[in-house]
């Protein structure tokens, strides 16, 4: 058994039927019509991960179907792949099978590469790793020009960095980024680029007040929108999040942002003032100019706290992965908020995920 092949010649038609059943979810809301970027239609994804199925003295990639959970999909192309983990592929299995102390027990395999060309490699194993497999990895990636992490229970060995770094070009400028093995980052690159394009365009220039971010992660949207405002207020709740957020900030050579580590619950309890935080001692919340926010949330949505507070502001950038609960959401911030503009982002081709912009501005004082 194998993976079905991308059909990448009707990849336009797929698209655009995606994107009307996307649309007709948000008739009764009578959004603008959305501007739909494509993605390339292969070599699109920067991360992937497979188990490595050993079998008659060798190993290959695998995959499951949920369908049939115990019986696996052999992996010889993955062609959505990036271009860089297409080609490593066979290259790393061809190295992994000739060095038994490589592939022992060896039982997955994580790619995580990067439009600027980088990449690491992580190697997950069911057994202890010790001094000689050390040797050999090293050889391994200097041979290869790769990171490579390796990882067993209660262990972790970083050869060199457990982060790549990611260059994205946007508008004409370019935006580094530090991206940990294990934390969240977008997918697809140049989808991502025109998420962070889209949402520089519609928020304009706001020299004179500021920007609050809920969910930065690790200062995607952060970094470019931070030229937009005077000052920029951000929250993540994830730890490596936040410390690659302080890292690309000094990278990226930015000064006007702070990044708070807290839920979106918590920062809304103190800007209420419901609730005070040690966290916030040197920050002075009444300091902010507040007039846009940006949210990126889980698929879970927003929550009722979080929807309140949101709509207190002039504009609203809603970056959303889950188109339902965007749904949801947008039926209670349009009795506030008029949509300016719907965008819908195709992260993910040849499935029913759609990732989707919208721009709201207040039409209702509270």
């Amino acid at each position: 058994m194998s993976l079905s092949p991308i059909d990448v010649d009707n990849y336009p038609t797929i698209l655009e039927k995606k994107a009307q059943q996307v649309s007709a979810l948000f008739d009764d809301i009578a959004l603008p019509e959305p501007t739909v970027f494509p993605s390339e239609p292969a070599h699109y994804r920067l991360r992937a991960e497979f188990r490595l199925w050993h079998e008659n003295g060798s190993a290959y990639y695998a995959m499951f179907d949920p369908a049939e959970p115990k019986t696996p999909v052999r992996v010889d192309q993955f062609a959505i792949a990036s271009k860089a983990i297409y080609d490593l592929m066979p290259i790393l299995l061809e190295k992994l099978n000739g060095q038994l102390m490589l592939s022992k027990r060896l039982f997955q395999v994580e790619f995580l590469s990067t439009l600027s060309g980088d990449m690491l490699v992580s190697l997950i194993y069911h057994r202890r790793l010790d001094e000689e497999w050390e040797v050999l990895a090293r050889t391994l990636a200097s041979e290869l020009n790769i990171q490579i992490i390796g990882r067993s229970k209660k262990q972790k060995l970083v050869l060199d960095r457990d982060y790549v770094i990611e260059v994205l070009p946007i508008d004409g400028e370019h935006y580094a980024y530090h991206q940990y093995e294990g934390a969240f980052t977008q997918p697809n690159g140049k989808l991502n680029a025109a998420m962070i394009s889209w949402a520089k365009t519609q928020v304009g220039e706001n020299s004179h007040t500021d920007l609050l971010e809920l969910y930065c992660g690790n200062g995607n949207f952060t970094i470019p929108l931070s030229r937009h405002f005077r000052k920029v207020l951000a929250t993540e709740i994830s730890k490596t999040s936040v410390k690659a957020a302080h890292e690309n900030f000094a990278l990226n050579g930015v000064s006007n942002t702070e990044v708070l580590r807290m839920s979106s619950e918590d920062f809304t309890a103190a800007l209420n003032k419901e609730r005070s935080f040690r966290r916030l001692e040197h920050i002075s919340l009444d300091s902010y100019d507040i007039s846009t926010v940006l949210v990126d949330p889980p698929r879970a949505g927003l929550d009722d706290n979080t929807r309140q507070l949101i709509s207190g502001f002039d504009n609203i950038v809603y970056i959303s992965c889950n188109p339902e609960t965007l749904y949801r959401d947008l039926q209670i911030l349009t009795k506030t908020h008029a949509v300016d503009a719907f965008a819908l982002f195709d992260q993910f081709p040849y499935t029913h995920h759609m990732e989707c912009g919208i721009f709201l501005k207040r039409r209702v004082k509270p």
